[in-house]
């Protein structure tokens, strides 16, 4: 695999659905409420583009093709670019900056206060993706990124409680983002046992 040369072909597969959208709306094809179609769409690929995110460490374990990891930045930061246009959607499109109403939403509809969460939480992880924050934060970095998870739990139960009929599509989200969540906890599992193995003193023997 060479990134450098699929890294493009990533890069504007990952810009498509905002283009179709853009296409969309230029020749009104976006149905009968066209608000709600690009929010619907925007929040669809808010949770595609996190899950992709979470599935590249697995993915790469499983492949061993290490080069995956190279994409991650990437997919993550168009996560929050679907996110922005997402709430860019409900603070203008939908509310025209009304703030007073947006505030009141926030505080009592909870669906609209789990996804509020969950795009504040990927502000601090979009600022600090690049290799100069990776080396001023340290270890402190992985610490802080590890947020991608709670963004994700909030960005299901957004879409859970936003459902009131089909609600396949978010159990769905909510099925691979607890296999993501499952792989991760035996994965640390595994390793504390290495870590906690290599740690022991040796077993005395005969010789000894």
């Amino acid at each position: 695999m060479r990134p450098k040369l699929i890294k493009p072909l990533v890069f504007i597969a990952c810009l498509m659905p905002v283009a179709n959208m853009a296409f969309g709306g230029f020749r009104a094809q976006l149905g009968a409420n066209p608000i709600e179609a690009i929010t619907h769409e925007t929040g669809d690929w808010t949770m595609i583009m996190i899950m992709a995110t979470l599935s590249i460490t697995p993915l790469r374990r499983i492949t061993r093709i290490n080069e995956l990891i190279s994409f991650r930045r990437m997919i993550g930061l168009f996560a929050f670019f679907y996110g922005t246009l997402h709430f860019l959607t409900y603070i203008w499109l939908d509310k025209f900056f009304d703030w007073h109403e947006i505030v009141k939403d926030v505080y009592k509809r909870p669906f609209i206060t789990a996804g509020f969460t969950g795009f504040v939480l990927m502000i601090p992880l979009a600022v600090t993706s690049t290799k100069g924050w990776i080396r001023r934060l340290g270890k402190k970095w992985v610490v802080l990124h590890r947020l991608i998870y709670v963004t994700a739990i909030a960005g299901v139960t957004h879409y859970i409680w936003l459902v009131k009929k089909d609600e396949a599509k978010p159990f769905m989200w909510a099925f691979i983002l607890s296999l993501l969540l499952l792989w991760r906890i035996v994965d640390w599992t595994i390793k504390r046992r290495k870590s906690s193995a290599t740690k022991l003193p040796a077993e005395p023997t005969l010789a000894s």
